[in-house]
């Protein structure tokens, strides 16, 4: 599935087609989550069935004890009376015990499929490639995760559970009118021709609405994430009061839906109750009639009006499922469509193996756009030898940082070949190519946990001393002591006890613990101020040392410690040379690096 296929999702209307699309993976997705628990399901199945046959006995033992049991009685002869008792005494019991057991197998069983989905969209969202994460909004996969996941749970915890127990007990109910009394049972069944259209009338309505509300309900979340997410712009900027008058919008949208679905169950269920009561009462005229007349037991009356007032006891419970059956289809339809889409960058069929990479990166006509067509690099071709340090400058858009993501493979060629050690890295599994690639981006993400734990994310079975030679040798160790509990002070959630210079240092030690054969630093310095940067320039030498380096960098300072510098514009190299020969010649760089020289005074 493509991301135009995910980003279809949200939309309310859909072509007849993309419906169909929708319906066939939706179901595609229910079935894969009912497979593994049929045999329960089956089981459970059963047991509903058995509690609501005897459920529906109730009615018929009345008959019976009014009918043959109390005219015995009056004879001196109690045996049929006891007899009818017993029975339906027996006929409650049972139909408790079952019922409670089956509501908590079903219980069960719905956490075990609702514990499948959700670890399924988490480690499917962790594998697909970079593409679908930087176009997949942060607030929508959370809503995949949340939302979604909830409307299927009340779904899987009530509705289901209320739909086959309502449908089995309106069945043995109609069944049982039909051996009692038929005469009944025809009036009850025309009573399903305006049942039927009345119903036919709240699906097609409620099933847009429902629709509306799950993608109405997705935009709030959207929206709260992106604003907390960004709650440092929104304060910078005092976009606060702008912020509450678009989120007010879209609540208003939401609330206005619901209410309209509101409205909806406002004329169903008066109407559902009206057709009910006018069955009951035509049922009951013309069973007093036959009762009168000597046709029909005083009994089987009384049972045959608790028959069909029952039969509608479950239609309001149905209508509630079908209410959380329209908002839960509607959830599974997303999640489907997340489920389904594909990553960009797939894992190798056959990976060659690569036991120790040493480094060499070759581009061979390397081309590459993006899914929507833009063109960042038109044909490029570059040698990098193992163990050599280059640096790519140029302006906004060069195509530097997308030299980064092919060599990462967070992307793959359009065109073209890209090799590590002669082996083309589509042709590598991720774990060898992990290892052996290593990128610090711009913003250093630290996870919740101790600082040792971040460092030793580069390496998972890293000891204590390991971490903190890794630490030390790119000048992280001193600010690290002076923390409140040293290497086991929890950073919290995006590192907030730590600077952003602190937080990309320990990003350093991460990729040098990690030893890599090849480490990518893109933007990784923009974030150190003077100092800092002064300070992690020696850490510099030591993780960049026997090892291949891609460094990004703006700052020309960072670029003086490489051995070659290539100055790229429009996705092509226009310039490359040591640094020294770059800065004394007259070309791009040399006037870059005045600029920036200039720039310190």
């Amino acid at each position: 599935m493509s991301m135009q296929g995910v980003a279809g999702e949200d939309k309310i209307q859909l072509s007849k087609e993309e419906s169909q699309q929708v319906k066939l993976r939706s179901r595609k997705l229910l079935l894969s989550l009912i497979y593994p628990v049929r045999g329960r399901l089956l089981l459970s199945l059963l047991i509903v069935i058995l509690s609501q046959a005897l459920r529906v006995a109730g009615p018929a033992l009345i008959a019976l004890s009014i009918d043959w049991a109390l005219p015995a009685a009056l004879k001196a002869d109690t045996t049929p009376l006891f007899l009818v008792v017993g029975g339906y005494l027996f006929a409650a019991v049972a139909t408790a015990s079952l019922i409670s057991w089956f509501l908590r197998y079903a219980a069960k069983l719905s956490q075990d499929v609702l514990l499948n989905l959700r670890q399924r969209i988490f480690v499917h969202t962790q594998k697909l490639s970079l593409e679908f994460h930087e176009k997949y909004t942060s607030g929508r996969v959370i809503s995949r995760q949340t939302s979604d996941l909830d409307s299927i749970k009340e779904l899987l915890d009530t509705g289901g559970n209320e739909m086959i127990v309502g449908i089995l007990y309106m069945l043995f109910t109609a069944t049982a009118l039909v051996f009692l009394d038929l005469p009944s049972f025809a009036i009850l069944a025309i009573s399903w021709v305006p049942l039927y259209f009345l119903t036919r009338w709240f699906q097609v309505n409620s099933k847009l609405m429902f629709r509306e509300s799950r993608v109405s309900s997705a935009k709030l979340i959207v929206y709260f994430v992106e604003t907390m997410t960004g709650i440092r712009a929104v304060k910078a900027f005092r976009k606060e009061k702008r912020n509450q008058g678009e989120y007010e919008t879209l609540v208003e949208k939401y609330r206005h839906i619901n209410a309209k679905v509101i409205q909806l169950f406002g004329i169903f269920d008066p109407a559902l109750i009206m057709i009910g009561n006018i069955s009951v009462a035509i049922i009951l005229l013309w069973g007093g009639v036959r009762v009168l007349e000597g046709s029909l037991g005083l009994g089987v009356l009384i049972a045959a009006i608790l028959y069909a007032r029952r039969f509608y006891d479950p239609m309001e419970d149905l209508a509630m499922f079908y209410n959380s059956y329209q908002s839960a289809n509607s959830a599974l339809e997303k999640i489907s469509g997340v489920l389904e889409e594909q990553a960009s960058v797939p894992e190798a069929q056959k990976p060659v193996a690569l036991a120790n990479a040493k480094g060499e990166i070759v581009f061979d006509k390397v081309g590459f756009h993006y899914s929507n067509g833009v063109e960042v690099i038109p044909e490029f071709s570059l040698t990098v030898p193992a163990g050599q340090t280059i640096a790519l400058v140029g302006t906004t858009g060069a195509g530097k940082s997308t030299i980064a993501k092919l060599i990462s493979r967070f992307y793959d060629p359009t065109s073209g070949k890209l090799t590590l050690d002669g082996i083309d890295v589509r042709d590598l599994s991720a774990k060898d190519l992990r290892r052996s690639v290593v990128m610090v981006t711009q913003e250093a993400y630290l996870f919740s946990g101790s600082v040792a734990d971040n460092i030793a994310l580069g390496k998972p079975d890293a000891t204590p001393e390991e971490i903190e030679h890794a630490a030390k040798a790119v000048g992280a160790h001193e600010f690290i002591l002076a923390l409140p509990e040293g290497y086991s002070t929890d950073v919290n959630k995006r590192g907030g006890r730590v600077s952003a210079g602190q937080r990309q240092l320990i990003s350093f030690a991460r990729a040098f613990i990690a030893n890599p054969a090849v480490l990518i630093l893109d933007e990784a310095t923009s974030s150190l101020d003077i100092p800092s940067e002064r300070l992690v320039q020696h850490g510099l030498k030591t993780l960049l040392a026997d090892r291949t380096a891609i460094i990004i960098a703006h700052r020309l300072s960072t670029v003086s410690i490489a051995d070659r510098v290539l100055v790229m514009e429009k996705g092509r190299v226009i310039e490359d040379d040591s640094p020294k020969n770059l800065i004394s010649g007259s070309g791009k760089f040399s006037k870059m690096h005045k600029a920036w020289r200039d720039s310190l005074v």
